[in-house]
C-alpha cells in the first residue's frame, strides 16, 4: 500500500502516535496577512494533512480553530483524525499559569484536549501577557526557570485529560535530563522538537532518541533549511540549502523538488517533519513524498551537506541563563 500522511503514524513513548509529517501554521513572515493561516490550514486538511502544530507565541491559534472546526463541520474530518500540537511559552512557566494557558488554547481551538503539548522554550520570561516582555530600555526580561516544577504541571494537565502527550522544544541535553531525572516524574517527554535540516545534524538529540536510552523521538522544525528570521543566522552566509546541487540532482532522477528530497530524507531516518508555508503550491507539494525512496547510498550522501550552522539559534535570547544553545544536543 502506498503510504500517504493520514496512514503513515510512529509510536511515541506513552503508546500515542503521530503523523510523520505536520502543517506548520508559523507565519512567516510575522505580520502574515488575517486570515493566510485559516486558508494555509484548511487546504492542508483538504489536501491530506492530519497533524497540524500550532503555538499560543504564533498569536494564531484562533484562525486555525476555526479551520479545524469548519472542516469537522463539513465532515471531512473527524476531531479524532485531527493531532494537533500546541505549545506553552515562557511568560506561562510558573506552575500556577499552566493550566489556564492550556485552557486559553483549547478554548480559541475549540477543542477538548490537545494531542500534544510542547514546552516550547527552557527558557522563563516574566509571567503575563505580553509574549516577548521588555524593561522601558528595551531589555528582555527574563524570569527565573524551573523546569522540573513546569513539568510537574504540565502532568497534572496530562492527568486531568486535557493533553495526550508532553513534549520539549529546543531543549539541550542537559536541561531534557533535568526532566528526565526528575524524582517522581510521571511522563517522560515524547520529543523534542528542533532543528532537523542538514546544516545541523543534532547528532546529540538523535542519540538521546534513541530506545536504549530515553525512547524519545525528535521533531523537526525547518526541515527545508528555511530560517523564521534571517537575524537568527549568525552573520554565516551559505547558499540556500535548496539550491544544493545534490539535492536539485536528486529531485530530477525522482521528478521531485529540492525541498520533497529534502522532507523525503528527513521521514526516511525516521523524523517527524513540520514544513511550514502558507502557499497552495507549496502546501501541496511538501506532502508528496510518500511515492518514492531515498537509496541508503543517496541517504548517506544527503548526511555530508551538514554545515553545523544553525538556522533556529534565537540569539536575541542568548544573555538568558538557561538559553540552550551554548551547549550540544
Amino acid at each position: 500500500m502506498e503510504l500517504t500522511a493520514v496512514d503513515h503514524r510512529i509510536p511515541l513513548s506513552d503508546g500515542n502516535s503521530i503523523p510523520i509529517i505536520g502543517y506548520g501554521t508559523y507565519p512567516t513572515p510575522p505580520m502574515t496577512p488575517k486570515g493566510s493561516c485559516r486558508a494555509g490550514v484548511k487546504l492542508a486538511i483538504d489536501v491530506g494533512y492530519r497533524y497540524i502544530d500550532g503555538a499560543y507565541s504564533y498569536q494564531n491559534e484562533k484562525e486555525v480553530g476555526e479551520a479545524i472546526r469548519e472542516k469537522i463541520a463539513e465532515g471531512r474530518v473527524k476531531r479524532e483524525d485531527i493531532f494537533y500540537s500546541g505549545k506553552l511559552w515562557g511568560t506561562d512557566f510558573d506552575p500556577q499559569r499552566v493550566l489556564p494557558a492550556l485552557q486559553k488554547t483549547l478554548q480559541d481551538v475549540h477543542l477538548d484536549y490537545v494531542d500534544l503539548y510542547i514546552m516550547e522554550t527552557p527558557m522563563a520570561f516574566k509571567p503575563g501577557d505580553e509574549i516577548f516582555p521588555k524593561d522601558k530600555k528595551g531589555n528582555w526580561i527574563f524570569h527565573k526557570t524551573n523546569l522540573c516544577a513546569t513539568w510537574e504541571a504540565l502532568e497534572a494537565c496530562k492527568d486531568a485529560g486535557l493533553v495526550k502527550s508532553l513534549g520539549v522544544s529546543n531543549f539541550n541535553r542537559r536541561q531534557l535530563e533535568l526532566i528526565l531525572n526528575k524524582p517522581r516524574l510521571k511522563y517522560k517527554p515524547v520529543c523534542n522538537q528542533v532543528q532537523s535540516d542538514k546544516r545541523y545534524k543534532n547528532v546529540k538529540c538523535k542519540n538521546i532518541r534513541s530506545k536504549e536510552q530515553h525512547d524519545q523521538g525528535l521533531a523537526g522544525n525547518q526541515p527545508e533549511g528555511r530560517s523564521k528570521n534571517q537575524q537568527l543566522m549568525l552573520g554565516v552566509y551559505f547558499e540556500p540549502l535548496l539550491e544544493d546541487e545534490l539535492l536539485n540532482s536528486l529531485g530530477k532522477k525522482y521528478n521531485k523538488t529540492a525541498a520533497q528530497v529534502a522532507l523525503r530524507f528527513n521521514i526516511q531516518r525516521g523524523t517527524v517533519v513540520i514544513p511550514k508555508s502558507y502557499d497552495p503550491t507549496m502546501i501541496k507539494e511538501n506532502l508528496q513524498i510518500f511515492d518514492f525512496s531515498l537509496t541508503t547510498e543517496e541517504m548517506k550522501t544527503i548526511e555530508t551537506l551538514n554545515r553545523d550552522v544553525r538556522l533556529a539559534g534565537q540569539l536575541r535570547f542568548s544573555g538568558h541563563p538557561e538559553y540552550p544553545f551554548h551547549d550540544e544536543y
